[in-house]
């Protein structure tokens, strides 16, 4: 009989037999292999279409649109662009593409980014495939060693993220004329141009660092109303991350695709007004 006066035992589960032995990976009936499998299949399908206009090295340039791939340009052999951020910053270059020197500063943004990390992650490496699914790998280092320590440079492409987001800004203001670089005009291009840099920074200021910038190391919000509201504002579209992420990378694409048609002699761009 107990007499009330024992200590109670903890049960700390190491000698637990009760617990079911279970050898599966994982007991998920439902398809959770689709959604890795899905991601893959994007990304795999943008890194073959950036990588094959990135070297293609022409059809950028149809007046007045420049396509986002190769803005701004930086190299010497870029097709011209009136009013355009055309810098001759690296000489021919052995006729190197402009969008390999420009590229390596949204997709390294891109790549370090929270999302993209998890994406990848799960879908290419499997570490881990899906919730509640073990990975195959047998150690775990995380982010600490070479080379996806280099992830932690991430708020570093933020901030080159940004100065391409406004040079792409001042290029979407440019498509507001005709292929006589006269102003007030619209073209279905000009759409494309708004809607695409629109979507990029949503993803842009959704971004985590973003978020970090106007909120992090604030002890006292009250004394900052400006940065506790554009941290709040911030906070919402990080909400979206996801969807704003995959929504720029489709947009970013179609608007180079678009650019390439016009350049390339498939159609006229239909001009609205």
């Amino acid at each position: 009989m107990a007499t009330g006066t024992e200590r109670p035992q903890l049960n700390t589960g190491v000698h637990d037999t009760s617990r079911a032995a279970i050898t599966a990976r994982h007991l998920r009936t439902d398809r959770w292999w689709l959604a890795p499998a899905a991601t893959a299949a994007g990304l795999l399908a943008f890194i073959v279409y950036s990588t094959w206009r990135a070297f293609g090295n022409a059809h950028y340039y149809a007046a007045p649109y420049v396509s986002p791939f190769y803005s701004p340009c930086l190299a010497q052999n870029c097709e011209t662009m009136k009013g355009g951020p055309n810098l001759e910053i690296f000489g021919g270059w052995w006729g190197i593409s402009p969008a390999l020197i420009i590229l390596v500063f949204p997709l390294g943004f891109r790549m370090t980014c929270y999302y993209y990390r998890k994406a990848y992650y799960r879908s290419f490496w499997a570490s881990p495939p899906a919730c509640a699914v073990a990975e195959p790998h047998k150690k775990y280092s995380g982010e600490t060693r070479f080379p996806l320590i280099l992830q932690n440079i991430h708020r570093y492409f933020f901030y080159a993220a940004v100065l391409v987001a406004v040079i792409l800004t001042w290029d979407t203001v440019l498509a507001f004329r005709n292929s006589d670089y006269e102003w007030g005009h619209m073209g279905l291009g000009t759409i494309l141009m708004v809607i695409n840099i629109a979507l990029i920074w949503a993803y842009t200021i959704s971004c985590h660092s973003c978020r970090h910038v106007m909120g992090g190391k604030l002890k006292h919000f009250s004394k900052h109303p400006v940065r506790y509201r554009l941290w709040g504002w911030v906070g919402k579209l990080n909400h979206r991350h996801m969807q704003l992420a995959w929504a720029s990378l489709i947009s970013v694409a179609l608007a180079d695709f678009y650019v390439y048609l016009l350049a390339s002699g498939v159609f006229d761009d239909p001009r609205l007004f």
